[in-house]
């Protein structure tokens, strides 16, 4: 799978943990178990890889170079949103602490619960409202691809509520409103036509 080459926060690329996915091989491999952006990009990329593969096409089977507009929209949010984004504060037990969590680590459990569902992948997910602020409205805004086939609207509703209950344990956010979009539908084509022996001289 060939994927856009720009770097994340921590040096390695999409590129780089693609060619890894593939061939195992790394410069620096004990950096994948200590990186949250790596983790999240492997993770993301393995889900990409299984849903081409659920889509058993010749014609979307080219999606796994990143040549579909489906394949590289997805990839393009998602080299963006494994950049760690803005600081989210959290209480602390000790007033001397300072916690946070990051945006794009919100970013990136979102995604996960998006492409759980089988024959779904995750576009877009956004953040709206100020983050940075304790008890400020948030609204999330979560775009999908889904294989033809998947209710749409069953899909829609059962995502936006495990998104409810993941982001109220994993996080402190105040979740005004959760917003799910089906952007792509992602046809399997038609099996191709075996010639019919019978009507051969």
């Amino acid at each position: 799978m060939k994927t856009p080459g720009d770097a994340l926060e921590c040096g390695h690329s999409l590129a780089e943990l693609s060619a890894y996915l593939d061939t195992g091989e790394i410069a620096d491999p004990a950096h994948l178990d200590s990186c949250p952006e790596c983790q999240a990009g492997l993770a993301s990329l393995r889900r990409l890889s299984e849903l081409g593969n659920e889509l058993l096409t010749a014609d979307v089977a080219e999606a796994g170079s990143g040549g579909d507009d489906w394949m590289q929209t997805i990839l393009d949010n998602l080299r963006l949103e494994l950049r760690p984004g803005r600081s989210i504060p959290l209480r602390a037990e000790d007033p001397q602490d300072t916690l946070w969590e990051t945006e794009g680590s919100v970013s990136a459990l979102i995604r996960s619960v998006a492409d759980s569902f089988p024959g779904t992948a995750a576009g877009k997910c956004r953040l709206l409202g100020d983050i940075t602020v304790p008890g400020a409205g948030i609204t999330v805004d979560v775009e999908i691809a889904v294989v033809y086939g998947h209710a749409m609207e069953e899909r829609a509703a059962a995502l936006r509520n495990e998104l409810a209950k993941m982001l109220e344990v994993q996080t402190e956010l105040d979740i005004q409103a959760i917003n799910i979009t089906v952007t792509d539908v992602l046809e399997l084509p038609a099996p191709a036509m075996t010639p019919n022996t019978e009507d051969q001289p």
